[in-house]
């Protein structure tokens, strides 16, 4: 018993083993469970590729094809790696969405919902400078298209740049301070996660009718973790797939040949789980507007608390909002897809209504949506 009353040991009996869970919960709430496995294998294979990797212009590609075909097993770990990161976000867009749909963001819950964003806000900086370290040609161009979009910071924005690289161009010192950063992130994205953890057990979970279920909970273990357990076995036959069968379709062909910047790629793209806010980026002519507007749309997840007006919270009883919701899940697969296009037309145009009814889901159409639903509320009783 004494071991039990040890801090760390009652922590983890508090917040894993005994934790009272709502009995109604289904499998739409293992994909928190599933991102910290996700985030789990992203730093231990990361370690192990650092200890390989040679962050120098001259050096860094060749480390890359040393560690896939000199060390032992390095295949894998840069296969798993690199498809890692799509299965996080794959995961952690499906968290996302999930909240949506059950308004797991509305209070009391709604500072786990703006840690989750800071979260996804740190996710992508990661996987951003992440995908320079290869130093191939998307690598080296798409750090150079990205990097330059703070240009657009009026007066001082040239100098910010000019800071980020080190130099006067995407060179050496820009890569050792992506590579740095890369390894400590995912250590500041563990502790906020813990954060985010700590905050959501201090309210309790939601669940799927979006009640107060006090007077109906049970402890999370065994019932929840096994359940957990088998959404991670089904998650890594799906993700094994990728690993095993077919482990370059989520990356880009050109990330293959060294990085040449004296020759620009025909088409530069991001890796797909930026496509969205590339759409929106470049669906504004103006440089900073599309920067403001690509920064704001995942800034405006942070704000979905005070945009919800009505107390109904599940779309469970939200008939209206459940049809909405479909057509905002179709605008950002349409906007992906637009992401990977190139700048012409009709894409141009596609990209720019689909942007226009991002924001305007969110901005006008949710909040007018909840206050006609609590005045048909307070009319019916």
């Amino acid at each position: 018993m004494r071991l039990v009353k040890r801090p760390l040991i009652s922590t983890i009996n508090n917040h894993l083993i005994d934790y009272p869970t709502p009995i109604n919960i289904h499998y739409a709430w293992s994909f928190g469970f599933l991102s910290a496995m996700c985030l789990i294998i992203q730093i231990v294979t990361g370690i192990f590729l650092a200890m390989h990797y040679t962050p120098h212009v001259d050096l860094a590609f060749a480390s890359v094809e040393h560690i896939m075909r000199d060390v032992n097993y390095g295949w894998l770990l840069r296969y798993i790696h690199a498809n890692g990161a799509s299965m996080f976000f794959i995961v952690v867009y499906l968290h996302i969405f999930r909240g949506l749909y059950f308004g797991s963001y509305t209070r009391p819950r709604h500072w786990v919902w703006v840690i989750g964003v800071l979260i996804l806000l740190l996710m992508i900086l990661t996987a951003f400078i992440g995908y320079v370290l290869p130093w191939g040609q998307m690598s080296l161009w798409g750090a150079t298209v990205i990097t330059n979009l703070v240009s657009a910071v009026p007066l001082v924005g040239n100098s910010i740049v000019t800071w980020l690289w080190g130099g006067f161009s995407v060179d050496n010192a820009t890569l050792n301070r992506f590579f740095s950063l890369h390894y400590l992130l995912p250590f500041v994205i563990a502790a906020a996660s813990l954060v985010h953890l700590a905050v959501l057990h201090q309210d309790g979970s939601g669940n799927p009718l979006g009640i107060d279920s006090n007077v109906d909970k049970i402890s999370m273990f065994p019932y929840f973790i096994v359940k957990d357990f088998l959404g991670l076995v089904i998650f890594i036959l799906f993700f094994s797939i990728f690993v095993y069968f077919a482990p370059n379709v989520l990356g880009h062909p050109d990330n293959y040949i060294e990085a040449n910047p004296m020759v620009t790629p025909a088409h530069i793209v991001p890796e797909w789980y930026f496509l969205p806010f590339y759409a929106i980026l470049r669906s504004i002519p103006h440089k900073l507007g599309g920067v403001i507007a690509m920064v704001a749309a995942i800034a405006i997840l942070a704000f979905l608390p005070w945009l919800h007006s009505t107390e109904i919270r599940s779309s469970r009883f939200r008939p209206i909002y459940r049809f909405l919701y479909w057509t905002i899940v179709g605008c950002c697969l349409v906007l992906g897809w637009i992401g990977g296009m190139p700048v012409e037309e009709p894409y141009v145009l596609i990209g720019q209504v689909a942007s226009a009814y991002y924001f305007l889901f969110f901005l006008i159409i949710l909040p007018a949506l909840g206050r006609l639903e609590s005045s048909l509320l307070k009319f019916n009783t």
